[in-house]
């Protein structure tokens, strides 16, 4: 399961807002039995704080943003269908991640 590997939300509770959740946790780590995501959301369902604390991403031609402050571990096994790869948006997804824990 590849770092940056969007994959669909099977949280009954919380898949109707964020239907997608970005792998971020590197795949040196991938023999652990939990992993940590990002939720997505589509754009506009709720209000965008900063935007490079919450990126704007695509996925078959709709309009995501990356909650990074919803940031979680959750195990491994609870992971959906993969559905694509982020690795185009790294430099995105370093920097809401570094904002994040940084604030630079």
């Amino acid at each position: 399961m590849p770092q940056f590997d969007v994959y669909e939300n099977r949280n009954l509770k919380t898949k109707g807002l964020m239907p997608y959740l970005l792998e971020v946790q590197s795949d040196l780590l991938g023999d652990l039995a939990s992993t940590v995501v990002i939720p997505l959301c589509l754009t506009g369902t709720v209000t965008r704080g900063m935007a490079r604390l919450t990126p704007g991403l695509e996925i078959d031609g709709k309009h995501y943003l990356l909650l990074t402050p919803q940031l979680a571990s959750i195990p491994r096994k609870e992971l959906g269908q993969a559905v694509g790869r982020f690795a185009g948006y790294r430099d995105e997804i370093i920097a809401a991640l570094d904002f994040l824990l940084t604030g630079i």
